[in-house]
C-alpha cells in the first residue's frame, strides 16, 4: 500500500505539473490582430537619405534572406527535419536551438556582411529577411533585429512578429525554448507598413507549436502617382497535406490582384516554403524529395502575376535539407526562396551561392524596373 501510494502521489504531481504548464502555455498564447500597423525602428521617415521616392523606369533591387535565426552551419541538423536516403534510410536532424552563442554571432554576422555586399558590392535598396530573432532560447538571446537594422542605419526598418511562445522544452534534449522571431523588412524609400496575419492551426495543442505566420506588406510612394506594394512572405512549413499554405496562398493572392487592380504595382518576396519553378527534382542529391516540400503551381497566382525564375536556378538552390548535414551532392537541396512579380514590374533574379554557410537557405537578389 505504501509503494501505491507514493506512485499515487507521484502521478498526481506529475498531472499537476502537466496541467500547470498547459495553462502557462495558454496564457502566454495569442494572436496578433489581423491588419496592424507596424511602425518605423529604423531611420527617421525625414531623414534625407532615406525619403527618396521611386521613379518608373530606374532600376532597383531587393534581396530577400531566411537567415535561420543564426543557427544553420552547414553541418548544423534540425530535429523536425525529416528525410529519406536513395537507399530507404530514413534520416532526422539533432538540434533545435544554436550550438553555441559564438554561432549565432558568427552566422548573423556572415548573413549581414552578405547583405551589406550582394548587389555589386553594396546593399540592395530593399531587404527582405525571415527568422530574425529579438530574445530566443534557440539563439542565445543574440537580437538579431537590432544587429541588422543598426548595420543599415539610413534604412527605414519594419518588423513583423511571427512567433512569440512561452518556454517550449520539447525536444527533451534540446528545448526549443521561449521564441520571439519576425519577419524585418529594410527600405531605402520611406514606407507605410502592415502586417497580415495568415490562417494557421489554432487547434489544441497545435497552437502552441506553429508559428503566429504572417506577411508585412509596405506601401512605397512612386513618382507618378502609384505606389510599389512590397510584401516580406513567410509561408508555412511541416504543413503536412499544405491545407494551410493553401489557406495562406489564397489571402496573399488576392490582396496581390486588389493592388494590381487599383494601378500599383507589386514585388512579392521571401521564403514560401514551397518548390518554386519546378524545382523539387532539379539538383543532384542523394536524398527522395522530403515530404516537407509542397511544389508551387504558378496556375495559382491571379492574372497579372509570375514567379521570377532565377538565372542561376538550375544551379544554384536556395534552400537544403536539415536532416543530415550539408554536402554538395549529397543532401537534398530545393528553391524555396524568390519574387513574384505584377505584369508592371520588369525583373530579373539571382540565387546568391554562399554554400549554405549562414544559414539553411541562400538569399535571392532581384533587379527590378517599374513599368509604366
Amino acid at each position: 500500500m505504501k509503494v501505491l501510494r507514493i506512485v499515487l502521489v507521484v502521478l498526481g504531481v506529475l498531472v499537476v505539473g502537466f496541467g500547470a504548464f498547459i495553462g502557462y502555455l495558454q496564457l502566454n498564447w495569442t494572436r496578433i490582430p489581423d491588419g496592424v500597423t507596424v511602425e518605423n525602428t529604423g531611420a527617421a521617415s525625414n531623414n534625407p537619405k532615406v525619403a527618396k521616392s521611386l521613379k518608373a523606369g530606374e532600376t532597383y533591387t531587393a534581396l530577400t534572406y531566411n537567415i535561420g535565426f543564426g543557427a544553420y552551419t552547414p553541418d548544423y541538423t534540425f530535429f523536425m527535419d525529416t528525410g529519406v536516403m536513395k537507399d530507404g534510410t530514413e534520416m532526422r536532424g539533432e538540434h533545435s536551438t544554436a550550438v553555441s552563442e559564438e554561432s549565432v554571432r558568427a552566422c548573423t554576422d556572415g548573413a549581414l556582411q552578405t547583405a551589406k555586399t550582394v548587389a555589386s558590392g553594396s546593399p540592395a535598396d530593399f531587404m527582405l529577411f525571415q527568422e530574425v530573432d529579438e530574445d530566443s532560447t534557440r539563439s542565445y538571446h543574440v537580437n538579431q533585429r537590432a544587429a541588422l537594422t543598426d548595420a543599415f542605419p539610413t534604412c527605414e526598418a519594419f518588423y513583423a512578429e511571427n512567433f512569440h511562445s512561452g518556454f517550449l522544452p520539447y525536444p527533451l534534449h534540446d528545448p526549443h525554448g521561449r521564441v520571439r522571431a519576425g519577419l524585418l523588412t529594410l527600405s531605402d524609400a520611406s514606407a507605410e507598413a502592415t502586417r497580415r496575419s495568415y490562417p494557421i492551426d489554432e487547434s489544441f495543442p497545435w497552437r502552441f507549436f506553429d508559428l503566429d505566420r504572417c506577411f508585412c506588406a509596405l506601401r512605397i510612394p512612386v513618382e507618378n502617382g502609384r505606389e510599389l506594394v512590397l510584401i516580406n512572405n513567410h509561408m508555412s512549413a511541416y504543413d503536412k497535406g499544405g491545407t494551410y499554405r493553401a489557406q495562406q496562398l489564397k489571402l496573399l493572392c488576392g490582396v496581390m490582384a486588389d493592388e494590381l487592380s487599383a494601378g500599383n504595382y507589386v514585388i512579392v518576396g521571401g521564403d514560401w516554403n514551397h518548390a518554386l519553378c519546378d524545382s523539387e527534382d532539379l539538383y543532384e542529391s542523394d536524398q527522395l524529395v522530403p515530404e516537407w516540400v509542397s511544389t508551387f503551381d504558378e496556375r495559382d497566382l491571379p492574372n497579372g502575376f509570375s514567379v521570377v525564375r532565377a538565372s542561376n536556378l538550375d544551379d544554384v538552390a536556395s534552400c537544403r535539407g536539415d536532416d543530415i548535414p550539408y554536402e554538395l551532392g549529397h543532401t537534398y537541396r530545393v528553391t524555396v526562396d524568390g519574387f513574384v512579380v505584377s505584369s508592371n514590374v520588369r525583373a530579373t533574379a539571382s540565387n546568391i551561392d554562399t554554400e549554405f554557410a549562414y544559414s539553411d537557405h541562400n538569399p535571392v537578389l532581384l533587379s527590378f524596373e517599374l513599368v509604366g
